[in-house]
């Protein structure tokens, strides 16, 4: 590595080309970091005191694979903001200049010949500096004064207007505008491939420009070390393409959002968006898939993705129930969602299946926001949901899996839904309250209405000081009715003459011009045939919707007969078992209620293993936990035990690859090892034999995968090393 400080006109003169490699993110600086930038050159410029200013450092090979002969190409890996940015404002500079039409001794000819032409050069050979994609036909166009093309990058044109327009404005002397340019003072980095590391070294850089987005970071990982063609066919044939679906770096949020979710489903667990990036480069390490293949799977899933989050799905019905799931903004569901859509795909269930099924997730969150069950565990759920379906019944068993949660995790009842739904507060809350209306409303309706263009109206009127008329139609008791009922769905209703109704009476709503007998609106249709509006009437309307809400977002039904088949596994699930935290220890304590036999087994069990294996054995909650490796985290389990007072049963993991599933081994959720990996089996006299075989695969399984993950944390430091 050879780093100088240098002034930024002396670096960009000479004949050279900077190459933004493919891997690298679009341009995204805009106006905030221009306005930084010129305020910057405008000081130094007018302040005679200030010799130089500092702009921060850019970052390029400057030998080795792509090294060529005539014109020295740079392949940039850090600056690219900032060297495009300054090569917009030297060409509104220039601009300037040429309408300026005095001899002056800097000129628009030489701005360009030295700073952003090769002059003697053709071809792209010509300019100084190549962007990446659309970027590059928008700055080439842009120079070269000719139309923008048909794709193009916003910024660029945008942040060179203003700088075209701050020039214009300021008023400001071109002599002393380039006096300030020549005071930009930059460290000059040079990397040699076949010495330092550039991905290390990417890393490390402290940027002073736009902070390096998740996308960001792993496109570069994985693009970084591929030969140069390589690069570009992988980044025209999947990542280009991603990132099409995405926005480019408009979309930089969803794709992080995309990317945790696609690790959800890969691995069962759930990154925090923040890290994301170090959570894909230990995938990546453990995967057995070539950068090729992971990019290709990354580009199919990512296809149904956008279709969720941008609603593009083609099926009009299908588009209609993700929007009104993102109407209620539940992100955790994306992972099941995105599994059943590519599953649909797939063509492993029919169109009608996939329809009742997001309809199913849209029901369950709505119910549950409607009976005020707290969100927290929802992002678990969603994330297992998967691992509970079975693919020769999908449909059934994943009707079966909503219908046997319980507790805080439970699927609302018809009667809890109903009495929740009637006294429900659902005015305060926006995403509840809008999705409410318009399904209500368009409920078995060909002709949609869209509520948008209509406002929501109370029709017992919020305001504390209540007419007269208000105060006898709703009785002796109206302040308590008024604040028992205001914000229910019983007393509220769509309008387009939200104004005009006000706050007055009941009659003259109906009667009105634009009232509830004038109305469009279905959701009004009753309220014109009544004579009063009082709490009777509330509650017999609230009735009516509740029951057509239970027919809107239906209760996933199974029969008795069908349900016990599900209910026969164990309900073990790993809501304590969290990475950090440490829960009141029960093993002890269960392990004491269990009965003789029970317990005479279990600690059979746990000498045997303790015999056979070099293990490490600890009490985690409700289970003990048996790690082939020290230090004792999740990723080092190889089996677990779990005893209630008359039952046990053993929770190991497994290489779906090489085993085979044999008599009284269950397939399961995935609780405790990633998915597709875990079996369970009950524990008993007679089993210990074949559980011990099982916990021979579970230990070499563990063991492989814990040198699978030393090797490539040597290789990545081997690396850094070279």
């Amino acid at each position: 590595m050879k780093a100088t400080e240098t002034p930024l006109v002396k670096f960009l003169q000479g004949t050279r080309q900077f190459i933004i490699p493919i891997y690298q993110r679009t341009y995204s600086w805009t106006e905030k970091q221009c306005e930084q930038l010129w305020d910057d050159i405008v000081q130094v410029a007018k302040n005679k005191e200030i010799p130089a200013h500092f702009i921060g450092s850019i970052v390029y090979i400057e030998k080795g694979l792509y090294q060529v002969s005539d014109v020295p190409q740079l392949l940039v890996i850090d600056g690219q903001q900032r060297l495009t940015t300054l090569s917009l404002l030297l060409a509104a500079f220039g601009k300037a200049l040429e309408e300026k039409e005095e001899e002056d001794e800097i000129t628009t000819k030489k701005i360009n010949n030295y700073f952003l032409f090769n002059n003697e050069e053709s071809g792209e050979k010509r300019y100084k500096l190549i962007l990446t994609q659309s970027d590059k036909d928008t700055l080439i166009n842009l120079l070269e004064g000719r139309d923008t093309p048909e794709k193009y990058s916003k910024n660029i044109i945008n942040n060179f207007k203003y700088f075209q327009n701050q020039i214009s404005k300021s008023g400001i002397d071109l002599g002393l505008l380039y006096q300030g340019i020549c005071k930009l003072i930059i460290v000059d980095i040079s990397l040699d491939s076949n010495h330092d590391n550039p991905q290390l070294i990417f890393e490390s850089l402290n940027s002073t420009g736009l902070e390096l987005s998740q996308a960001d970071l792993i496109r570069n990982y994985v693009l970084m070390g591929l030969e140069r063609e390589k690069q570009e066919e992988i980044y025209k044939n999947f990542w280009y393409p991603i990132e099409e679906g995405f926005g480019h770096s408009e979309g930089t949020e969803y794709f992080d959002r995309f990317m945790r979710d696609y690790l959800t489903i890969k691995s069962g667990q759930i990154p925090n968006i923040r890290d994301v990036y170090s959570s894909f480069k230990e995938y990546f390490a453990s995967a057995n898939q070539s950068v090729e293949e992971l990019i290709s799977d990354i580009h199919y899933f990512s296809k149904f993705f956008t279709k969720l989050i941008f609603e593009k799905e083609e099926d009009t019905q299908l588009n209609q129930i993700i929007h009104d799931i993102n109407t209620l903004k539940v992100d955790v569901a994306y992972p099941f969602l995105l599994e059943v859509y590519v599953d649909f795909n797939k063509g492993q269930i029919t169109r009608d299946e996939t329809l009742e099924i997001f309809s199913i997730v849209e029901s369950y969150v709505f119910r549950r926001a409607i009976c005020e069950i707290p969100t927290n565990s929802l992002n678990k759920t969603f994330a297992n949901l998967a691992s509970e379906i079975e693919k020769e019944k999908y449909l059934e068993s994943i009707k079966a899996a909503f219908g046997l949660k319980d507790s805080y995790r439970r699927f609302p009842t018809d009667k809890e839904f109903k009495s929740k739904f009637i006294e429900k507060n659902v005015y305060n809350t926006t995403r509840i309250r809008k999705h409410l209306l318009d399904k209500l409303e368009n409920y078995e309706r060909k002709e949609r209405v869209n509520v948008e263009d209509y406002t929501l109206e109370h029709i017992m009127p919020q305001n504390k000081n209540l007419s007269e008329e208000w105060k006898k139609d709703l009785g002796a008791n109206w302040n308590e009715i008024q604040e028992k009922y205001l914000h229910t769905a019983g007393n509220l209703t769509l309008t387009g003459y939200n104004s005009e109704l006000s706050d007055k009476p009941f009659l003259e709503k109906r009667n009105m011009e634009g009232g509830f007998a004038d109305s469009p609106i279905r959701l009004n249709g009753d309220l014109a045939k009544l004579e009063n509006w009082n709490e009777s009437e509330i509650v017999k309307r609230a009735n009516t919707l509740s029951d057509k809400a239970i027919l809107i977002w239906k209760y996933p039904q199974l029969s008795e007969d069908i349900l016990a088949k599900y209910t026969e596994m164990e309900d073990e699930d790993d809501e304590d078992f969290e990475e950090g935290y440490t829960p009141a220890p029960q093993w002890d304590e269960r392990l004491e209620r269990a009965s003789n036999e029970v317990k005479q087994t279990v600690n059979s069990l746990i000498t045997k293993i303790n015999e056979k294996f070099e293990c490490i054995s600890e009490p985690y909650s409700k289970w003990l936990v048996f790690y082939a490796k020290k230090p004792t985290e999740r990723k080092n389990m190889f089996a677990l035990v779990a005893c209630g007072k008359n039952t046990a049963n053993v929770m190991f993991r497994i290489n779906p690859d090489s085993f085979k599933d044999g008599d009284n081994i269950r397939k399961v959720a995935g609780w405790f090892f990633p998915r597709g990996t875990e079996r369970r089996i009950s524990l008993t006299e007679e089993s210990l034999p074949q559980i011990m075989h099982l916990l021979e695969h579970s230990y070499s399984t563990t063991q492989a995968l814990i040198k699978k993950r030393h090797d490539a944390a040597v290789k990545a430091w081997e690396t850094r090393s070279t």
